[in-house]
């Protein structure tokens, strides 16, 4: 019974902290990721496509990505929908691909986006918190239908709040990486 709590408890947990890393993807470190172009779709046929599903996108250096699509036809639409997506560099097309130059990051972007993971880290921390908060309403709900007593439900309080600061720990830890990585020149 309890079991099923602390199971329901890691995997929320879990979805929490895969949520982190999903957010931290979005973030630009030194080198540009194809992640930053994600959420960009494209008109195919008159359907509203992933870019990635319409072209191969690959980061050719630490600074240059590169949107090559497999039909010829769809070179000015991705263009456009690149310029739309507003991501903070215009897109080139040289006539075989469409291709993105960022600029190097200055210190002050990364400690922008340093902060902003520590933001997305406190976040994820409200959401464990919140989590918790569930596992300890159900304890609660099975003790007072005497389901289990009151020596099994303070052992339970007590295992909700391991797991608790278990996944805490592990934000901090996700988020300290991250912010080395990002201020890492």
């Amino acid at each position: 019974m309890l079991n099923s709590v602390y199971d329901a408890q890691k995997s929320d947990c879990n979805k929490a902290l895969d949520a982190l890393k999903r957010d931290f993807s979005t973030l630009r470190t030194g080198k540009v990721s194809v992640k930053i172009l994600e959420n960009i779709f494209v008109d195919y046929y008159d359907n509203q496509t992933p870019l990635n599903q319409v072209a191969t996108v690959l980061a050719t250096d630490a600074t240059t990505i590169s949107v090559t699509p497999w039909e010829k036809s769809m070179l000015k639409g991705i263009e456009s929908a690149i310029a739309a997506a507003n991501i903070g560099v215009n897109p080139t097309n040289d006539g075989e691909s469409v291709k993105l130059f960022f600029p190097p990051m200055t210190t002050e972007q990364r400690k922008e986006n340093a902060k902003k993971a520590k933001a997305m880290g406190e976040k994820a921390k409200v959401s464990i918190r919140n989590i918790r908060k569930d596992a300890n309403d159900e304890v609660k709900k099975l003790e007072k239908d005497k389901s289990i007593s009151e020596d099994e439900a303070k052992k339970a309080y007590d295992e909700v709040q391991k797991i608790t600061d278990n996944f805490i720990e592990k934000i901090d830890e996700a988020v300290k990486n991250k912010e080395e990585e990002l201020l890492k020149v």
